[in-house]
């Protein structure tokens, strides 16, 4: 394999992949901000559209060596641009968040950008650092991962 990561436009038969994707237990439980229910296709569906038809939206499937290995996204929330990823967990560990997070910075040029992850969430946080961005502050907030509140760290990459 030669590890060839790409970034491309999301397409209709990659969301057959990022739903077999979300189904893993681990990975919502790290994730913790996902779906409450990631086995409900109408509402990962639902979900889809959305990110999909925003016209402020701008969402990337991240392939290595032509296979869909996960998403990266960048997105509104009130005044502010946030980021977010999602890499196949059987994938994890070979760097393709941080890579594919840096390729989606270099294509979104504003600044300052936020994230969001949980505090325990060690991996994430890591990537997130590596891309440069720094935390800002802590929410508490529930997490359909895990069931109750937990504490989300919020990030910023500033200009």
């Amino acid at each position: 394999m030669t590890d060839d990561l790409r970034l491309r436009p999301v397409g209709e038969d990659d969301l057959v992949e990022f739903f077999a994707q979300q189904l893993d237990p681990e990975a919502n439980r790290m994730a913790a901000f996902g779906a409450p229910d990631p086995t409900d296709r109408r509402a990962f569906a639902a979900h889809w559209v959305r990110i999909l038809t925003g016209p402020q939206n701008l969402a990337r499937t991240v392939t290595v060596d032509d296979e869909v290995v996960g998403y990266v996204l960048a997105f509104p929330v009130d005044d502010r641009t946030e980021v977010s990823y999602w890499i196949d967990p059987e994938r994890w560990g070979r760097g393709y968040a941080t890579r594919a997070l840096a390729a989606l910075l270099r294509e979104v040029t504003r600044r300052p950008l936020h994230a969001r992850a949980a505090a325990d969430n060690a991996a994430s946080l890591a990537v997130l650092r590596k891309c440069g961005f720094v935390v800002r502050g802590t929410e508490r907030a529930y997490a359909p991962g895990r069931g109750h509140e937990i504490d989300e760290h919020v990030l910023e990459l500033a200009g």
